[in-house]
Order: structure tokens, then C-alpha cells, then sequence
């Protein structure tokens, strides 16, 4: 499988201010929209079985089919999967930063409704330099499901989000990348192709 490196977008995080609300927002079980490779994504913590519930409320999306977490590093995702060999991270790695989910055996701690019917969760180790930043900035990995309803286009702007979800969600300021399509997602024990 060949895979191209994408390259991140400008890494500014949103003010001071706007990040100790974000902190906040998260630390409650609230969602934050903030950008992504193609889109706007609704995130939370992974870990935090209210705050996904929202997420799944904001977009009307049903509870079985399980959503991605994105991270800065390998670091702020080995928590939510089983032990791999450090062969098996070492193959992760030479896809990632890019725009490769993969489907990984989910440990205990990962909430039912962060992997849906599924026992394994999709992570990314995402190459959008803001998000990225903002991964590493709040110190955990995110939930990352593009911001739109179900059904429905999926936002391009911090604009169209506020428009969309109002004082639900916390919009950070940013901008998307480059990426026409959402990321490829490869389940790792089978290296089948899924999206």
C-alpha cells in the first residue's frame, strides 16, 4: 500500500483564553468543534462516555457505528488500545502522521458507545497541523467526527459550526486542510480497505 505524506496546515492554536474554555468545555463532558484534514470535526474526550453521548446527539448519529480518535502522537492513543508489539507499532508508524485510520483491538478503557457493535476502535495519528497542535496543547487525544448532522453535508468553517450547533458546542477558530476525502480507514489485523 503506498501512502503520501500530507502536509499540515499552519499550526496556530486558538488565544489563551479560547483554549482555557476549550479545557473547561472538555473537562465537563462537553464538545468542541475545531479543524481537520478535509473538514470541521465534533470532538471530546475519549474516555468520557457522557461527553460521547453528545457528540452522537449533536450529529444524530446511531450508537453502533462507533467513532475515530484522533492524536499528536502514538503516546496519547496507547491507552485506548490492546498491548501491540513494538513491531506492530513500528508499521503504525510509518503510515502515520497522514490520513490513515486504522481499526486497532480497543482496551478496557475505551467506552461502548466510542466503538459502537465494534471491538476495536478507529485511531489516527493526524498530520492537520492545527489539530495536531491542539492534541498536544489539551494533552489527550480527541473523539473526531466531521461536524455536520447525519445525513448531511459536513461544515468547512468555525462559522458554519457556531451557525449549525450555537452554544452546544464550543467552535474553536481554524483552518481545514487540503484533503478532499475523509481518511482512509484500514482495519490493521486484516489490512482490508473499509473507506
Amino acid at each position: 500500500m503506498s501512502h503520501q505524506p500530507v502536509l499540515p496546515s499552519r499550526r496556530r492554536l486558538p488565544k489563551a483564553g479560547l483554549m482555557q474554555q476549550a479545557r473547561a468545555r472538555l473537562r465537563e463532558g462537553g464538545v468542541i468543534a475545531y479543524s481537520t484534514e478535509s473538514c470541521f470535526g465534533l470532538g471530546c474526550l475519549p474516555t468520557d462516555m457522557r461527553a460521547i453521548r453528545r457528540v452522537l446527539a449533536v450529529k444524530a448519529r446511531p450508537n453502533h457505528k462507533g467513532l475515530i480518535v484522533i492524536a499528536a502522537d502514538i503516546g496519547q492513543i496507547r491507552h485506548l488500545v490492546r498491548p501491540l508489539s513494538a513491531a506492530q507499532w513500528a508499521e503504525l508508524a510509518s503510515y502515520w502522521p497522514g490520513p490513515y485510520t486504522f481499526l486497532l483491538p480497543a482496551s478496557h478503557k475505551v467506552p461502548p458507545a466510542l466503538r459502537g457493535r465494534h471491538d476495536k476502535i478507529a485511531v489516527r495519528i493526524t498530520a492537520h497541523g492545527e489539530a495536531a497542535a491542539l492534541c498536544r496543547a489539551l494533552g489527550t487525544a480527541l473523539v473526531s467526527t466531521s461536524a455536520n448532522r447525519a445525513g448531511q453535508r459536513s461544515l468547512k468553517t468555525a462559522r458554519g459550526c457556531r451557525q449549525a450547533f450555537g452554544t452546544r458546542v464550543l467552535t474553536l477558530p481554524g483552518h481545514i486542510g487540503k484533503r478532499r476525502k475523509p481518511s482512509t480507514i484500514i482495519d490493521f489485523a486484516s489490512g482490508r480497505v473499509l473507506r
